[in-house]
């Protein structure tokens, strides 16, 4: 089905259709000697710069022939049930995907020495002292965060070469995809919309070109291991909204402040949160943009 040519690198990208999925498809499109597939779980493909081919994680067989078929070199993992208050409810659906999904494509990349890159979340700790390097305790709130937490420790003793890529509050560029929360501010405050922001969760929200650098870097320098990968600044979610409304010239007066438990969401969240970045930055070269830049970069090409 593929052919084999002597080639820098095999990359297969999981959940290609996913926000994360769909960018590192077109940021890989573009380098040379490299073999692209894109894999997930809808028919079709969201994008058509890259081979494709339907698959569902969550089932055994179907992952293991995608990849003993295409042979990678590279394997990134950007799918997951990333619902936070779903995954309260819809427990083993969760489990399948983050978990279970992880494991399967992990056996596979053991069989082939295929290394596997795999995204986290912050959500594996509790937000009561953050930020949070590499090293620190987890302590999941929530059921999402156990999940996130079982797939690394899944990771950790399946035998496969991999790399763990933790992040937190992604945003950014994908045209395709359902709107991120940049996009999210700006289209319900031009439409007039209130909403309501929360002042009491702090992260450093994750550019997802930065990311995506970030996994190109791995590959480059072949790391192994942990890494956090998030933004420069350390912010409320609410103090993140003032900049963006800032940036597009939004009516301030249409977004309240408030605090989390006023949402009444059925899982909790980390508060003090957010992921530090020094042992990408010393060992990765890991450089992200400023919320500004990466503001300019989404204006410029989704024109908002």
């Amino acid at each position: 089905m593929f052919s084999h040519d002597i080639i820098k690198n095999r990359i297969l990208v999981v959940g290609a259709n996913g926000m994360l999925g769909l960018r590192a498809i077109e940021f890989f499109s573009k380098q040379k000697n490299i073999q692209l597939l894109g894999c997930s779980v809808e028919e079709d493909p969201f994008f058509n710069n890259a081979d494709y081919i339907s698959c569902d994680i969550s089932k055994r067989e179907n992952i293991k022939k995608i990849i003993f078929d295409f042979y990678p070199d590279f394997i990134i993992n950007a799918a997951a049930f990333t619902n936070v208050d779903k995954s309260e409810t819809e427990r083993e659906l969760a489990w399948k995907i983050n978990v279970k999904g992880v494991e399967y494509l992990a056996e596979s990349a053991r069989n082939i020495d295929a290394h596997l890159i795999h995204i986290s979340s912050d959500y594996i700790f509790d937000g009561k002292k953050g930020p949070y390097h590499e090293n620190e305790k987890p302590n999941p709130l929530g059921y999402y965060g156990r999940t996130k937490l079982a797939s690394e420790n899944a990771l950790k003793i399946s035998g496969a070469m991999h790399t763990i890529l933790r992040t937190n509050v992604l945003y950014g560029l994908a045209a395709q995809s359902r709107p991120d929360f940049v996009r999210w501010v700006v289209q319900s405050v031009r439409e007039k919309s209130p909403i309501r922001i929360v002042i009491d969760q702090i992260n450093n929200p994750t550019f997802i070109d930065d990311l995506v650098q970030a996994i190109n870097k791995i590959i480059e320098f072949r790391k192994s291991g942990i890494y956090n990968i998030g933004g420069q600044e350390f912010l409320s979610r609410y103090d993140f909204t003032l900049i963006i409304a800032d940036y597009f010239n939004l009516d301030k007066n249409l977004i309240t402040p408030i605090l989390t438990e006023e949402l009444h969401q059925p899982a909790k969240r980390p508060l003090k949160s957010g992921l530090i970045t020094l042992k990408a930055q010393i060992e990765l070269g890991y450089k992200p943009c400023s919320i500004i830049e990466s503001l300019a970069i989404m204006k410029r090409e989704l024109s908002l």
